[in-house]
């Protein structure tokens, strides 16, 4: 059992690395898509919004069997406080090592249920900032942006490494989400680790290794609720007083085999054979139903003719936002997209950027100063976890309409550039300026995008609230 730990740890890193580098793939990508698509889509809260049965009740049955393996193999953001945390060993090694710590339980399900409530009342922007798959997301692929998104970036960086190096698994127990469901889950879960209290000999190597600070070796217990089973605890105990066994007694805790513990807490103490607290279960069940259930890039200037400086264009400020073909609605978007940004770092023609506004902050939206969307790109439908933008196949694309071109004609000059270029032959002109044939246009902005007119284009898109076939 203890190589546990080692076999944890390579499957660990190969998922970081999957998702990393899909993350940051700027190319076409489509041998990364075929091979690591599927990691986000494993990931607890997508799944959750994608309606994903098979996957949630997957992950929430391995949680019951063996405890919090998501958090130390799956989440990517549990793996990125282990390498934070390896970092505080090799720096400090044995002069500061973790000690048990009482679990902040009144923190942790106080974040969860306000995380669950704005979920419910559809502000799932706001809160994604801890949802840990797309805090991870969010912080990889703005990194190198500009302006509130990296700001967010940094401070998910800065707050998560420094908990993580100086109190390990902290942010996993007190803050994140899914970490505390799961974490309410595991409580009941059928093997644990278990602590031999006739082969221990208290020598705390096991205490002083737990990045969780759950092992309280003075009464001989684990905090399950709180244990990612990293397995650490196995490999460092040279005495095998520490082993992978099937649980008995209160949940939550454990002691020696036959025996249950309190994990700090003197009220909690019974016998083994102790039935769980109903009203636990009750929470346990309706939380779980709950949760189931529910900036822009500077354009680079250019020179007309090495005389004048062409003035930036200005994105239009649209009464309906646009969201890509695949979204159905607005509603649905706004309501499953946790803003990861996997769709914003796919998009070859960088029209889809993170918002800045309170009630979609990072979602993403469209803007055509630097590109249309193209009839022949599916990308950000390929890529999304969550249900947000669901797959469509090129040919759907060419008949969904996510909005119509909107004429200011005291803006235009009459070169006929929108009319040229636009792909489903919705504008024409007429009498010098441009007229939209309502019925046959996509909304894909290249009119917008190919308006020379400055800084407010003579022609631009306005969104539907329900994307419309054509």
């Amino acid at each position: 059992m203890k190589y546990f730990k080692y076999v944890r740890i390579v499957l660990a890193a190969l998922m970081l690395f999957g998702i990393t580098a899909l993350l940051l793939d700027t190319t076409d990508g489509a041998v990364l898509r075929h091979w690591l698509g599927w990691m986000p889509k494993v990931q607890f809260l997508p799944a959750v919004l994608a309606l994903n049965v098979v996957m949630v009740v997957a992950i929430l049955l391995v949680t019951l069997l063996i405890g919090r393996l998501y958090c130390s193999i799956v989440c990517p953001m549990g793996i990125f406080q282990d390498i934070f945390t390896w970092f505080h060993k090799l720096i400090f090694g044995k002069r500061r090592p973790f000690r048990y710590r009482k679990p902040a339980n009144w923190l942790r399900y106080t974040v969860l249920a306000l995380f669950v409530l704005l979920m419910v009342f559809g502000l799932n922007a706001i809160a994604a900032l801890i949802a840990p798959y797309s805090a991870y997301a969010r912080m990889v692929t703005n990194i190198h942006s500009t302006g509130l998104p990296l700001v967010v970036a940094i401070v998910t960086l800065v707050v998560i490494g420094l908990m993580s190096f100086m109190y390990g698994r902290l942010w996993c127990n007190t803050i994140c989400p899914v970490g505390s469901l799961l974490g309410l889950v595991s409580k009941f879960r059928l093997f644990g680790i278990k602590i031999d209290a006739d082969k221990c000999v208290s020598c705390r190597k096991c205490e002083h290794g737990c990045k969780a600070m759950c092992i309280n070796i003075d009464n001989k217990t684990v905090d399950h609720s709180r244990c990612v089973d990293c397995w650490a605890c196995m490999a460092n105990c040279k005495l095998g007083a520490i082993k992978l066994a099937r649980l008995s007694g209160k949940p939550g805790t454990s002691g020696k085999p036959g025996t249950s513990g309190t994990s700090g807490n003197p009220g909690n103490s019974g016998d083994p054979g102790t039935p769980a607290d109903p009203s636990r279960r009750k929470f346990v069940a309706t939380t779980v139903a709950v949760g189931a259930a529910t900036a822009l890039h500077a354009q680079e200037q250019k020179l007309d003719g090495g005389l004048a400086v062409i003035e930036d264009k200005q994105v239009p400020d649209r009464q309906m936002p646009l969201k890509p073909a695949g979204a159905i609605s607005l509603k649905n978007f706004e309501s499953r997209c946790t803003a990861c940004q996997l769709c914003v770092s796919k998009c070859p023609e960088h029209v889809l950027r993170p918002s800045t506004g309170l009630s979609n902050l990072l979602q993403p939206y469209m803007a055509f100063d630097q590109g249309y969307c193209r009839t022949a790109c599916t990308r950000c439908s390929e890529v999304c976890p969550t249900g947000a933008i669901q797959p469509i196949a090129h040919e759907q694309k060419t008949a969904i309409s996510i909005g119509h071109a909107v004429v200011l004609p005291d803006n235009c000059i009459g070169c006929g550039a929108c009319a040229r270029h636009c792909p489903s032959a919705a504008i024409s002109m007429v009498d010098g300026k441009p007229a939209v044939n309502e019925a046959r246009c996509l909304g894909c902005g290249a009119c917008e995008y190919y308006c020379p007119a400055r800084p407010v284009t003579a022609i631009y898109v306005e969104g539907r609230e329900r994307h419309v076939e054509i």
